[in-house]
């Protein structure tokens, strides 16, 4: 879970102003902490099926996220990924 403190930073780092929260690059910048907050769980719960599932729905989500944002501003989409170190 992201404390409220992260989320803030994150909106601030990647949004247009302090409560721009719908824009696509920090609903991907939050969705990619959780993901990576996820990952250490799961390392160490490896049987956790129940907490996958979500994990899978947050991945496919920002994987949307990215797909939309590649079309619609690829420029953007370039910064947000290298930024996020998201894709190789």
């Amino acid at each position: 879970m992201v404390s409220k403190q992260r989320k803030a930073e994150l909106v601030k780092k990647f949004g247009r102003n302090a409560k721009d929260t719908g824009y696509a690059p920090v609903q991907i910048a939050i969705l990619t902490e959780e993901i990576e907050d996820l990952k250490v769980h799961f390392a160490n719960n490896k049987k956790d099926l129940h907490s996958m599932r979500g994990f899978i729905a947050k991945v496919n989500h920002r994987k949307d996220l990215l797909s939309y944002l590649k079309d619609t501003d690829y420029v953007l989409y370039e910064k947000t990924i290298k930024e996020l170190n998201i894709r190789k």
